[in-house]
């Protein structure tokens, strides 16, 4: 049977998500997110060029605190 042909997802989920801006203030904040969800925050920050580098140290920071804080 003859699959439909796929669409690109990628594009579709990317448009449903928040701008990274709220993404990377809501991971912040909350202290359950994983390292590597912050870590691939930190890559799609680095990647865009015209990011806010307040948003940068303060994903920075949350990477390096401690657990228990």
């Amino acid at each position: 049977m003859p699959q439909p042909a796929q669409t690109n997802l990628k594009t579709e989920i990317s448009a449903e998500q928040p701008p990274l801006q709220v993404q990377i203030r809501s991971a912040v904040e909350d202290r359950t997110t994983p390292i590597s969800r912050l870590l691939r925050l930190m890559s799609a920050l680095d990647a865009d060029a015209t990011a806010n580098q307040n948003l940068r140290h303060m994903l920075r920071a949350r990477i390096g605190a401690p657990l228990s804080v």
